[in-house]
């Protein structure tokens, strides 16, 4: 297991590997088809480094409807359920998610997020299982009312897409088991979301070999795999972390 950080100092951003209260920085780049980092032998104490989004992806995917605990009344899809997220709403660990104005009813949604790690297209399953670079946490933040409201839009790029709604982090933790890990969503430390990623209904190499029969996948690509359970408003003040098991806690505030 490694995890994999991206980190800010005195206005140098540079990748590392966290081991423990430090950072070993790295040279070079991520996805160089290594799957491993190249240490510079720079070390730094954890505490002196502004954590990042642990990557800029070309693009973010996401899953609608993905555990049945977050139909309701509604039926499973037949196929994973994929919409876009633009990487402008992508949102640095500790940093606020931001009420933009006229929104309504802006909800949490906690998830696993697929960071991928090499270029696919018309994946089987075990192909897709291949492409994975590694996993961390995301909140794939939504305005009901612009989503699915009396005067929804069309499309969901403001419910989905608004600056700050997909925070990411706090890093991306290679070689763990992320088909049965415990996720959890709290707001103001009040547990709202409980669930584990094997409850999924399309799980992890589903969901990439369903995609890449018609989009190429390539390193750096997120998939955000869906939310479970029920989510409610959040407001200015909160602050929300999502937490997944062996791998971290992604911790915003509101405002």
């Amino acid at each position: 297991m490694q995890k994999i950080g991206r980190f800010e100092r005195d206005g140098r951003q540079f990748y590392g590997s966290i081991e423990g209260q430090e950072v070993s920085e790295a040279e070079g780049v991520l996805f160089d088809g290594s799957g491993k980092l190249s240490r510079s032998g720079k070390l730094h104490a954890v505490g002196s480094l502004k954590l990042l989004a642990p990557v800029i992806p070309p693009k973010i995917l996401a899953v609608g409807l993905n555990y049945k605990s977050h139909l309701g009344t509604r039926p499973a899809p037949t196929n994973p359920e994929i919409f876009y997220k633009p990487v402008t709403a992508l949102q640095h660990p500790g940093e606020p998610i931001v009420v933009p104005p006229d929104a309504q009813d802006v909800h949490f949604e906690g998830e696993l997020v697929v960071v991928i790690g090499k270029t696919v297209r018309n994946a089987n399953r075990e192909e897709a299982a291949a492409a994975v670079f590694g996993v961390t946490c995301g909140n794939d933040v939504s305005d009901r009312n612009w989503q699915r409201g009396p005067n929804a839009d069309r499309q969901w790029w403001r419910a989905k897409g608004c600056d700050t709604f997909a925070p990411l982090g706090p890093w991306i933790v290679t070689g763990i088991n992320y088909g049965d890990l415990a996720l959890e969503t709290r707001v103001n430390g009040e547990v709202l979301q409980k669930q584990r990623t094997s409850d999924l209904i399309f799980d992890v190499p589903e969901t990439i070999s369903f995609v890449s029969r018609f989009v190429t996948l390539t390193p750096g690509d997120l998939i955000y795999t869906g939310t479970p359970g029920n989510t409610r408003k959040m407001n200015p003040g909160d602050v929300v972390e999502v937490e997944i098991e062996n791998i971290g806690v992604l911790r915003n505030p509101v405002k």
